[in-house]
């Protein structure tokens, strides 16, 4: 059986509000937590726009990598207050994600989350205008390409999905004070976006089909 132990009740909050804002982008989402060292977890969700997004909270999960359900995990939260919790049945082969290494990445750009906020605003405004039969808007406006930064030797196009789910999970707030700030990190084939709520994060390169 799973077992979630976390070392502060706002840890446990934090945990509950990421998991929070991922079922309410999708009913069905679940949850992968992975033990870090230094006593830290690695919350990630699979967000409806093709972008991962996580969340780290002190704690400690055994198993050390576990995937479970978003809504069990959600009402465990709720309903036990004690400092160790009963997440839910194991799901580990629902998930289907890759995720980026821990390693090796460098620091791209720093950007004022005011700019960040207002392009992702904009292109709220943009999908609403062009959604389809189902309200969902074109993947090729998701796909276009709204920020180009470069640093440290990389130059990383940021596509509107990923603002998208930065908005969707509530990662950008109100667009914080002016000096707040997002951090775009690279790999050579990973993209990740740090506010102050979370993180997304996405391969910058589609990854070729295999040859039959």
């Amino acid at each position: 059986m799973p077992e979630l132990e976390f070392s502060e009740q706002s840890e446990r909050d934090d945990l509950g509000a990421f998991v929070a804002r991922a079922v309410r982008l999708d009913a069905s989402t679940v949850v992968r937590l992975r033990n870090r060292e230094g006593g830290m977890i690695d919350s990630w969700v699979a967000t409806p726009f093709d972008v991962l997004a996580t969340r780290t909270v002190r704690g400690r999960v055994e198993p050390a990598d576990v995937t479970v359900s978003g809504n069990e995990l959600l009402a465990a939260l709720a309903v036990s207050r004690g400092d160790r919790i009963d997440p839910g049945p194991v799901l580990d082969l629902q998930w289907r994600s890759a995720l980026p290494p821990q390693a090796h990445w460098q620091v791209v750009e720093s950007l004022p989350a005011s700019v960040v906020t207002e392009l992702a605003d904009r292109g709220l405004e943009l999908a609403r205008e062009n959604a389809g039969p189902h309200g969902t808007p074109p993947a090729s406006l998701l796909d276009q390409n709204v920020l180009t930064v470069a640093g440290d030797g990389l130059e990383v196009k940021i596509p509107l999905r990923c603002l998208f789910a930065m908005s969707g999970m509530g990662f950008l707030g109100s667009g914080g004070s002016a000096d707040e700030h997002v951090r775009v990190t690279a790999t050579d084939a990973w993209l990740r976006i740090d506010a102050r709520y979370g993180a997304v994060v996405r391969r910058r390169h589609a990854l070729l089909p295999l040859l039959v």
